[in-house]
């Protein structure tokens, strides 16, 4: 299952950051996080559960860039 997020992030490093924490994430195959658009395109693992994957791309990306903002 893949999902499109709007987001809110202040630059494009920023925005790589944020992509790489979420690819980290545990129940993530794959993410992009586009600074552009402001969206972040997340694709889950098989049997993944999107709420609780999705606390966790939030946390991780916390971690990297404390102002950002995921709209869930």
């Amino acid at each position: 299952m893949k999902k499109t997020y709007k987001i809110e992030v202040d630059c494009a490093n920023c925005a790589r950051k944020m992509e790489e924490a979420t690819k980290k994430v545990e129940g993530v195959a794959d993410a992009t996080v586009s600074f552009m658009t402001q969206k972040m395109s997340v694709e889950f693992e098989e049997g993944a559960e999107e709420k609780a994957v999705m606390d966790k791309v939030v946390k991780a990306c916390k971690k990297v860039e404390d102002d950002c903002e995921i709209y869930l």
